[in-house]
């Protein structure tokens, strides 16, 4: 696939809204999603899908007291192990999803969580994102994860057209530097969830308003 061209005005541009959110944001490389092992955070992100951190977080502070080892997921009970994270939704899938990656990170994995995507993709439940998760959070490989708060903000910013979450990922992947594709998803989460939110952004409070793209802001 070609690169890209980017014009030097937007790569200024760029520049300036990385630095307004490296100001106004945390700089430091952490996650939302509580844990102690990789495979507590592989987890947790599996249960992340289409639920809150705030929930998986609830979720998690028992159920990881409940299920200490790889093994005692892999030997659970898939009916309990449902109700047991019921309230993070999607929990047929999500509990099959851990028990057979659990099973599949012992049998073919030593008991730890790989590091390349190509053997994490084949985890059960697992995708680009998570994978990404797992690459920049426990390895500190340079990764961008495009969850709803990416895609959606990414779009506004006019660094995006698409929808597809993997062609979003690479488009950043073209438009970033590289120290900030950890950083940016992080910052974006923050920024989504505090100023530019889904059902009612907040354009008149908003840092970015001048570097914005997005034709139906607010004045």
């Amino acid at each position: 696939m070609p690169r890209k061209r980017i014009t030097k005005v937007e790569r200024e541009r760029i520049g300036q809204i990385l630095a307004l959110l490296d100001q106004y944001y945390t700089t430091e490389h952490k996650t939302y999603l509580n844990h102690e092992t990789p495979w507590q955070l592989l987890f947790a992100t599996i249960m992340s899908a289409q639920c809150t951190d705030e929930r998986v977080n609830l979720v998690t502070k028992d159920l990881f007291v409940k299920y200490k080892t790889l093994k005692d997921f892999a030997d659970a009970d898939l009916k309990e192990l449902e109700q047991d994270i019921h309230s993070t939704g999607f929990y047929h899938n999500k509990a099959k999803n851990i028990i057979e990656c659990a099973k599949t990170l012992i049998k073919e994995h030593g008991g730890e969580v790989p590091r390349d995507m190509e053997a994490l993709t084949k985890l059960a439940g697992v995708g680009r994102k998570t994978a990404n998760v797992i690459r920049g959070n426990i390895y500190k490989e340079p990764s961008i994860v495009v969850d709803t708060h990416v895609k959606r903000i990414s779009g506004k910013l006019g660094f995006t057209k698409s929808e597809d979450p993997e062609k979003i990922e690479f488009e950043l992947m073209e438009l970033l530097p590289k120290d900030h594709w950890i950083l940016y998803n992080l910052q974006i989460i923050a920024h989504g969830r505090s100023i530019c939110t889904a059902r009612n952004p907040k354009c008149s409070e908003c840092f970015l308003y001048s570097l914005c793209k997005w034709e139906g802001k607010s004045t």
